[in-house]
């Protein structure tokens, strides 16, 4: 989720259980660290444009690391200003902890990917309940939690949790409901897919991006999920198979290596980039829910050395039309 999201749900799990006297500071401390895991964003390098991919919700976000993490942000933030505010390092640590451990199973719910089970697997955990960003989702938790520090009232904040529960709950409801529609859109064309997955679009639990392997072929629709479902047909694009699209490609190259690389990271929602036949794209992102080109990509060059690493691109750029095409979608 969005860093807003994991401060005050962080915020929110030690002050439904601090006494008044710990109101404002166990928020901020829970504030604090619910966003601390994200700073594995800073590990990269200048060398690897992948890099990054590997380590963001990897170690920092696996359950087994909450205990570290929590405490090293109980002590650091008892340190900074903790004691100056009354609080012992045990009860630093306490409310740290709490706060680092709601951000893992939140990012969980998205649908990018979390390693929760590191070192034991490096399997991305990705629910598909909730999109990385929702408002829906955010605003009401952090009313909530600035009404509780506010008041000094811990019931408040366990209303904020009460709704961070409820809805991904209501997302996976959503989701389910998606998916059966997914099927029925398969078997109309006379598909049988080999898996298939429903995953939120931006910041709504209404359009839902369906995404199916047939044949060596992902399909890609949009569907409608409130009273009267509405589909949405979408693209479809052959999956990636090396040996066919990419025949002058040293398979053990750097660049094939970043390939695997970025076909882990994505699940395997790969395919070449209907854009540039020389990028591949990460085909669960899109700006439109019922199209193939995604939101990252790497490309690659015949031109490169067997050193040289794949270039990782990003293209979030939106046209006025695009987001008329995604309120018609989301509202009509």
């Amino acid at each position: 989720m969005d860093t807003l999201s994991q401060g005050v749900l962080g915020a929110a799990a030690p002050k439904s259980v601090a006494p008044p006297a710990h109101a404002r500071i166990a928020a901020v401390l829970g504030f604090l660290a619910g966003m601390a895991p994200d700073l594995d964003v800073f590990i990269r390098s200048s060398t690897d444009p992948l890099l990054f991919l590997e380590y963001h919700r990897q170690f920092t976000h696996a359950l087994i690391f909450i205990p570290v993490g929590g405490s090293f942000c109980g002590w650091l933030l008892y340190l900074l200003f903790g004691k100056r505010r009354g609080l012992s390092l045990r009860q630093s640590i306490f409310y740290c902890t709490l706060g680092y451990a709601t951000h893992a199973l939140l990012d969980a719910c998205t649908t990018y990917g979390t390693q929760l089970f590191w070192p034991f697997s490096d399997a991305r955990v990705a629910w598909n309940t909730v999109s990385v960003i929702d408002p829906l989702f955010t605003l009401p938790i952090l009313l909530l939690v600035l009404a509780s520090v506010i008041r000094r009232n811990a019931v408040l904040a366990r209303i904020a949790l009460a709704w961070a529960v409820a809805y991904p709950l209501i997302g996976l409801v959503q989701r389910d409901r998606a998916e059966e529609i997914g099927w029925e859109i398969a078997r109309s064309r006379g598909h049988e897919p080999l898996h298939l997955e429903a995953k939120p679009s931006f910041a709504n639990l209404i359009l839902w991006k369906i995404v199916y392997e047939n044949d060596d072929r992902y399909f890609v629709d949009a569907v409608r999920v409130l009273g009267e479902s509405k589909v949405y047909p979408g693209d479809s694009v052959p999956k990636l198979y090396l040996d066919r699209d990419f025949p002058w490609l040293d398979p053990q190259s750097q660049q094939a290596r970043d390939i695997e690389r970025f076909r882990w990271f994505s699940n395997g929602y790969v395919a070449r980039d209907p854009r540039d036949p020389n990028r591949i794209t990460d085909i669960r992102y899109s700006m439109l829910p019922n199209q193939v080109a995604g939101l990252w990509s790497i490309e690659v060059s015949p031109q490169a050395q067997s050193t040289d690493h794949a270039r990782y691109v990003v293209s979030r750029r939106t046209s006025d039309e695009t987001l008329n095409r995604f309120k018609a979608m989301l509202f009509q």
